[in-house]
């Protein structure tokens, strides 16, 4: 494994290098992110997989809920939510969380079971490589960051696959259901593969790789754009059925959530607003057009207009947040140069959002990445036609969380893929 260009540690790991398959590749998250059960006229067994996924995902947004309030939430009966709670059980993914309160019989609480299942985030930037652990209740059990070479795929993927095994390792006593990569470019999920012009990627293939390097099945493994994977947690975190989530980075792209479904496009490019040409005059893009928003409120843009080349928040080995605290401080400190950086940025930043708001009409816009962790100059509480505009909660971490949740979808829509644990009932 070549690590001259990677900052990381080494780990006495045999790399198992599977042959190259053939895989139909399907991902669950072009699926409504509300649906759930199956129709009356499906197989028993299809319709019992569906019911238990209803349960599971009551549980994850109610939970903890007696059998009753789950019989009441989700439409099922008494006698139905028995067996299939044990079913859930039997695979260790609820508990006892104690006894309801309310007058009459008391009836047993139950609860997901924190740490029964997780998802792995990996997230790539540019000369940053991340990974993220949650559990099925959201809780996040490992967060890590590496510095790293990325215009180098084969780099990037020895170390994605170092974090990986890191992963599986540091949160042992854990089930794990898929790991999900998320990129700051063009993916495709159905070929595996990745493009992205700011790491100098062209049809990257970042499952085969992956696979290949950590023994782990394709079927488990995924690739999606940042952003996509963003609006998916931060729709996670609230369900806004009609949302957008705008990326504050080097790139500015948009993962568009309309009627509770993914937006993708005809080609993966759906959301690439970063090269809308807000002046047809303006400077020079890396698509090859002039004026782009990009070249306004993109990251670099900002950086460079907020201090000169020598200045410390140029220092590519700082974390992004980093950078964001150096200039906050001097912000408040009414820094004339930082001041003047901010204020073009947000009007800048409000022209577009009033195109995107327009065209898309969505019930909020979140804005991410930079943009959040100066949200005090650039986040305007005006709504445009009845959209909100919110800074993320989730900063520079959210395309990480989002990749690790999707990566539990394939458990959330199928409770099943669980086994059951030793010593009980299938």
């Amino acid at each position: 494994m070549s690590g001259s260009s990677c900052q990381h540690a080494r780990f006495a790991v045999r790399i198992r290098r599977n042959s190259r398959v053939n895989v139909s590749w399907t991902t669950s998250f072009d699926q409504p992110l509300t649906e759930v059960g199956a129709p009356m006229h499906a197989q028993p067994e299809a319709r019992r997989e569906a019911n238990l996924a209803l349960l599971l995902r009551t549980l994850r947004s109610s939970g903890p809920l007696s059998r009753a309030q789950l019989a009441a939430r989700s439409g099922l009966s008494k006698a139905t939510v028995s067996p299939l709670l044990a079913k859930l059980e039997h695979r260790g993914l609820i508990e006892t969380a104690g006894t309801t309160t309310t007058q009459g019989r008391p009836g047993r609480l139950v609860q997901l079971r924190r740490g029964a299942v997780c998802g792995i985030g990996l997230d790539v930037h540019p000369g940053r490589l991340g990974a993220t652990v949650t559990d099925l209740t959201g809780e996040l059990h490992l967060r890590r960051h590496a510095t790293c070479d990325t215009t180098s795929p084969d780099h990037v993927l020895d170390r994605l696959a170092d974090l990986t095994r890191t992963a599986l390792r540091d949160v042992p006593e854990a089930g794990w259901a898929g790991v999900t990569v998320a990129v700051p470019g063009q993916a495709d999920p159905a070929t595996g593969t990745a493009t992205a012009v700011r790491l100098r990627w062209r049809e990257v293939a970042v499952l085969d790789g992956l696979a290949a390097r950590t023994g782990l099945p394709l079927a488990r493994l995924d690739v999606d754009n940042e952003a996509n994977l963003a609006a998916f947690a931060e729709h996670d975190a609230d369900p806004v059925d009609d949302l957008v989530y705008l990326g504050g980075g080097r790139d500015v792209h948009a993962g568009v959530i309309a009627g509770g479904r993914l937006v993708r496009g005809t080609a993966n490019r759906a959301g690439d607003v970063g090269h809308m040409v807000l002046d047809p005059l303006g400077a020079p893009c890396g698509c090859g057009k002039r004026g782009c928003w990009e070249t306004q409120v993109g990251l670099d843009a900002f950086l460079h207009a907020a201090a000169p080349r020598h200045d410390q928040v140029h220092n590519p080995h700082l974390a992004p947040g980093e950078r964001m605290t150096i200039l906050r401080t001097r912000a408040e400190r009414g820094e004339p140069r930082t001041l003047d950086a901010l204020h073009r940025t947000a009007a800048a930043l409000a022209t577009g959002l009033s195109v995107v708001a327009s065209l898309l009409n969505p019930e909020r816009i979140v804005l991410g990445g930079y943009f959040a962790a100066l949200q005090d100059w650039l986040v305007t509480p005006q709504p445009w036609g009845g959209t909100a505009i919110t800074a993320s909660a989730l900063g520079f971490t959210a395309g990480g969380r989002g990749a690790a949740l999707a990566a539990l979808r394939r458990v959330l829509d199928d409770p099943t893929v669980v086994p059951v644990k030793e010593g009980t009932p299938a």
